[in-house]
């Protein structure tokens, strides 16, 4: 068990979804605040190989993660293909990209803060362990 290395990836899950959060409030473009909101279900997810000592892959798609770690979680994954749509492999931009409406990265949003805290009380680590404010 290694709880030190999954507080690390809490801690920039928290992070990311910090950042989504302020963007949000601030009617920021939701393209950027979705790129925010799949990393930090993405650090969630690989938190639990990191407890447990596991090899994390190199992958970004979430539901893949999410079958790799559903013995320790239950979800709802249908979000984790609404986020993974969100993750961007180049830079460059995307013409056939679209803008995600902002319901739906609240709906995103709204997963990711309660995943957040389900896997917290799942790994057994306390808020003010990832929380370096």
């Amino acid at each position: 068990m290694n709880k030190t290395s999954a507080i690390e990836w809490l801690k920039k899950a928290y992070h990311d979804l910090k950042s989504a959060q302020i963007l949000y409030e601030a009617n920021h473009y939701t393209d950027s605040i979705g790129v925010d909101l799949h990393y930090s279900i993405e650090k969630q997810l690989k938190s639990f190989l990191a407890y447990e000592n596991k090899k994390i892959p190199k992958s970004h798609n979430l539901p893949e993660l999410y079958e790799i770690v559903n013995e320790y979680i239950e979800i709802n994954d249908d979000i984790l293909y609404t986020a993974t749509k969100y993750h961007i492999e180049v830079s460059y931009p995307q013409y056939d990209r679209g803008m995600p409406e902002r319901k739906e990265i609240k709906a995103v949003m709204d997963f990711t803060e309660n995943l957040l805290e389900k896997i917290s009380k799942v790994l057994k680590i306390k808020k003010i362990e990832y929380i370096d404010e």
